[in-house]
């Protein structure tokens, strides 16, 4: 069985920025059954914005974004929120975050910043780095 993992923004930045990280490994290997990803609107926003930050950066376009984002709402499982935590968090953006992977049962968080996530746990939320 694929364990469901909610990935954080900067994991998503990382992998657009590198080929050669554990993020870029991470991202391609979304869609081969061996983890579920899970989406909310928010977070897809949140991915778009920061993704249309790195425009022209690298060689990415706003197409390639934008290709990117469609194939990740594509292959994940999408969830609305109907139930909010906050604040929990120290950080909004990290709230909407353990939203997501509250409503989603996620097993895990995908984020380098495993400190800003303290507290998941008592959700039954494993916080683990790429």
């Amino acid at each position: 069985m694929a364990i469901r993992i909610v990935i954080d923004t900067n994991v998503l930045v990382s992998a657009l920025r590198s080929k050669n990280g554990a993020s870029y490994r991470l991202l391609s290997l979304v869609d081969n059954g061996k983890f579920q990803t899970c989406l909310s609107v928010p977070l897809v926003l949140e991915y778009e914005a920061a993704g249309k930050k790195l425009v022209g950066k690298g060689g990415l376009s706003t197409n390639d974004i934008d290709e990117i984002i469609d194939y990740f709402c594509k292959v994940s499982e999408r969830h609305l929120i109907y139930f909010l935590w906050r604040p929990t968090l120290k950080d909004p953006k990290d709230d909407m975050v353990l939203e997501l992977a509250v409503t989603a049962n996620a097993d895990a968080i995908v984020t380098f910043n495993k400190a800003d996530f303290r507290g998941t746990d008592k959700f039954g939320i494993r916080v683990i780095t790429p």
